[in-house]
């Protein structure tokens, strides 16, 4: 126990930002690609059914996986400012009680989910055989839900240890063993639409398994639980995940009213919008995992009430997110006509296809901004202004401008309207990150809420 240290308390930002956020991009991918192999099987099947069925299954686990990352960012704050502030004692508490929170929250999400399943598909659009598939696959991989959190929290309190190393072997681990099982399952046993779900499954038990074990081994496990401990801990961790799911609800929401907007200019337009779509994680996977990555490090320096390195980790950020998106910029121009002949784009999709991997991608910066900001509000004791942000973004942020864009520009206008909205809001959200932390930090062994004494006293933040 006595060799468990805060990692971020020292040493080069920069160099702590690019690792973290290096090692939590593999995972990221990893996850991305195993998407992607997934729908590749499934359309090898020849039936269009199971391909639709398996879309409308994933915009609900969309939904779903909220959870687990609104408990997962809760988790890792609250470790790392305990590390930050020296308590380690603390730190392993508010590991065990994040957990135990995150478990018993999401089954609860997860029986009220699979009870609504027909519902929820139908709501979608899906319908006849289609909407039966869904079902069918989400009631396989819904009562999951419980275990992914497992590992999301797992691999988040690694992260706030600065392990970033073994929180990306976790998903590794689990998107490989989802890979190799697909084909097995699918094809091997002839068990299709099933068959992948229980790859999943198989997928989210090796995540939960793989991000504990470490925490076990290395950092002093867990520690009993307490109802006292346990009643202490509710409202900080309900205080930060609260608000950090409704700020993942917020992207579908606005993604929705894009994707309408697009399919006012026909098929082309959709299947530029669905290449894009494809293109985004995978280019810029690194920039998805900056706000987990640079979380931590903000955490502890907050906890450890070191203003200059908690300032100097969000610009290190920023600098990081620069860095990352000017040379992927490069890269998807040089590219972007094999990029579009790999898709057979041709026309407006093609059109599409070159805006993306031109200036529109430039100016993903900007998301970035938002991202490593998020991390700042999240683990500065303000996590309702990254919901705010984020809910600015995806609705007064994205439809008027996107709307305006279609009547000046057509289709490129959709998205030149939602890159837009991405820029301002990222600007926004700088403005705000540098007025939190122009605050005092707060001595070591203190919590945030300086300002709302009151609030102290009720979320009994202090120890």
């Amino acid at each position: 126990m006595s060799g468990i240290q805060a990692k971020f308390l020292s040493g080069n930002l920069f160099r702590h930002v690019s690792v973290m956020s290096l090692t939590a991009s593999v995972g990221l991918m990893a996850i991305f690609f195993v998407d992607f192999v997934d729908m590749i099987f499934i359309a090898m099947l020849g039936k269009s059914e199971l391909a639709a069925a398996v879309g409308y299954a994933g915009a609900i686990l969309f939904f779903t996986t909220s959870f687990g990352i609104g408990m997962a960012i809760s988790a890792g704050a609250l470790v790392a400012r305990a590390l930050g502030a020296g308590n380690v004692d603390l730190a392993r508490d508010r590991a065990t009680n994040s957990l135990i929170y995150g478990v018993v929250f999401g089954a609860v999400f997860t029986a009220a989910v699979w009870i609504w399943l027909p519902k929820l598909v139908e709501l979608l659009g899906a319908r006849g055989e289609t909407a039966g598939l869904a079902v069918h696959y989400l009631q396989i991989v819904i009562p999951s839900l419980p275990l992914l959190i497992i590992g999301m929290v797992g691999g988040a309190i690694l992260r706030a240890h600065g392990d970033a190393r073994r929180a990306m072997y976790a998903t590794l681990y689990g998107g490989t063993l989802n890979a190799v099982l697909d084909p097995i399952l699918i094809f091997g046993l002839d068990l299709e639409l099933t068959g992948a779900a229980m790859a999943s499954v198989a997928a989210r038990v090796a995540i939960a398994a793989t991000s504990l074990l470490p925490i076990l081994k290395h950092y002093g496990g867990f520690t009993r639980p307490t109802a006292q401990g346990l009643t202490r801990d509710f409202p900080p961790v309900l205080a930060i995940a609260g608000p950090a799911i409704l700020t993942q609800l917020a992207t579908p929401i606005g993604q929705a009213y894009v994707t309408r907007a697009m399919a006012e200019f026909g098929e082309l337009a959709v299947a530029g919008m669905a290449i894009v779509g494809r293109l985004t994680p995978l280019s810029f996977g690194v920039i998805f995992a900056m706000s987990g990555a640079v979380g931590p490090i903000i955490g502890q320096n907050f906890g450890a009430g070191n203003s200059d390195r908690v300032r100097g980790g969000f610009y290190a950020g920023l600098a990081f997110t620069a860095l990352v998106v000017g040379a992927v910029s490069v890269v998807l121009f040089v590219l972007r006509g094999p990029i579009a002949d790999l898709f057979s784009a041709t026309g407006l999709t093609r059109d599409l296809v070159y805006l993306f991997c031109g200036p529109l991608a430039l100016l993903f910066f900007f998301n970035g901004m938002l991202f490593v900001s998020n991390a700042a509000f999240n683990n500065l004791g303000r996590p309702f202004y990254s919901t705010w942000v984020n809910w600015g973004r995806h609705t007064v942020g994205t439809i008027p401008l996107v709307m305006l864009g279609a009547v000046l520009f057509g289709a490129p206008g959709v998205l030149i309207g939602q890159a837009l909205g991405g820029v301002i809001f990222g600007l926004l959200a700088f403005v705000l990150a540098r007025r939190v932390m122009a605050q005092r930090v707060p001595p070591s062994g203190t919590e945030p809420f300086q300002r709302q004494a009151r609030l102290l006293q009720i979320f009994n933040l202090r120890r």
